[in-house]
């Protein structure tokens, strides 16, 4: 039975970058054409850009205050729901 290798260290950067540098250029493009069309002050809109500016935060919890950030922080049910369907963040 020959010896068994672990297996080498994954270069993490190898395999996500090009694919998180092309997600991050959708994005800008995204909001390029929003302000072309005069819709930055869409709720949404701000919802990522203020979700962009977590992403500078050095801690491992990038990814869970994105997510946060888009969420209803409130504890309470509502009593009737007055859209059908998610809208993707938060609408103070």
């Amino acid at each position: 039975m020959p010896d068994w290798t672990p297996p080498s260290t994954v270069n993490l950067v190898d395999l996500g970058f090009m694919d998180s540098r092309s997600k991050l250029i959708d994005l800008a493009a995204f909001l390029d054409r929003v302000q072309r069309a005069g819709q930055q002050d869409d709720f949404r809109v701000q919802a990522l850009k203020n979700a962009l500016a977590l992403l500078s935060l050095d801690e491992p919890r990038r990814a869970q205050e994105v997510l946060l950030s888009f969420s209803d922080p409130s504890l309470q049910p509502i009593e009737k729901a007055t859209t059908q369907g998610a809208i993707g963040a938060f609408k103070a």
